[in-house]
């Protein structure tokens, strides 16, 4: 096999961060659950959901508000950034 496996991706900054971001979170989720196990619980969401259901639906979320972000708009990306975050949090909290 010849060259970089990642060669393929584009490894920016921001794209770095993104990644780091995301892992951190599972580590920190799977230490969570280790020391303090999930009960489901109701929110917004139609279904009973735990920590880690939230953490993924909050993600997809996430990443679906940047795809449109991109779409539809010429603004910076930064921005629908943040408004994927704050979505996300709002899974995580009350979802």
């Amino acid at each position: 096999m010849e060259g970089n496996l990642f060669s393929w991706m584009a490894w920016t900054p921001p794209v770095a961060i993104f990644f780091t971001a995301v892992v951190l979170m599972l580590v920190g989720m799977t230490v969570w659950e280790l020391r303090s196990p999930a009960v489901e619980r109701r929110g917004f969401l139609p279904i009973p959901t735990t920590r880690g259901d939230r953490l993924f639906i909050g993600l997809l979320a996430a990443a679906y508000v940047n795809l449109i972000w991109a779409g539809v708009t010429d603004l910076d990306q930064t921005i629908g950034a943040a408004v994927g975050f704050v979505v996300l949090l709002v899974v995580m909290r009350w979802g």
